[in-house]
């Protein structure tokens, strides 16, 4: 009796955090640049140049990584597979909205299956020659990912990886 009892919470339980969790999600940071958005823009739109200031190369400098198509152009694909940090997957260039956007498909592949909207968003702070650059993701939350997401704070852990890859970007465009 108790052994269905239990069984029944735990039930209870996953149902009503699986209600609970918002069923979409964006995860994003933002930082002023001292360079004018175009120069920003020039260097951001080439996903080859991640490896410069992204906190995922710096936790698998070793990873694996192949390339199809022309970089900085729509369709433009970049594969990586790396340790248990950072898995495997790939990022696709999917819109250009030049000195504006730069919008991504991320398919992830280990340590589990995944797809999101990623997307690095300028805007020209003119009258200071600065930039706002902005670095998200955004997806849907499937019933087990939504679980994942509330019990592992998510946003915090890809929030503080977004905060410390854009510091990396500022200090890199600032020199």
């Amino acid at each position: 009796m108790f052994f269905f009892f239990g069984i029944l919470m735990i039930a209870i339980t996953l149902f009503i955090l699986v209600i609970a969790v918002p069923k979409h999600f964006n995860i994003s940071r933002n930082i002023v640049i001292n360079k004018p958005a175009n120069e920003v823009f020039a260097y951001l739109k080439f996903i080859k140049n991640q490896d410069d200031w992204s906190p995922w190369k710096k936790k698998d400098p070793n990873m694996k990584q192949s390339y199809v198509g022309t970089d900085g152009k729509i369709g433009f694909i970049a594969k990586w597979e790396g340790n248990k940090d950072v898995g495997s997957g790939e990022q696709e260039i999917t819109r250009i909205v030049e000195n504006e956007v730069i919008e991504t498909k991320l398919r992830f592949y280990k340590p589990w299956k995944s797809e999101s909207d990623a997307y690095i968003k300028i805007k020209d702070l003119d009258k200071y020659n600065s930039t706002i650059v902005t670095w998200g993701f955004s997806g849907k939350n499937k019933t087990l990912s939504s679980i994942f997401f509330l019990l592992f704070n998510v946003e915090k852990a890809i929030g503080e990886d977004f905060e410390n890859g854009l510091v990396n970007l500022k200090k890199m465009l600032e020199e």
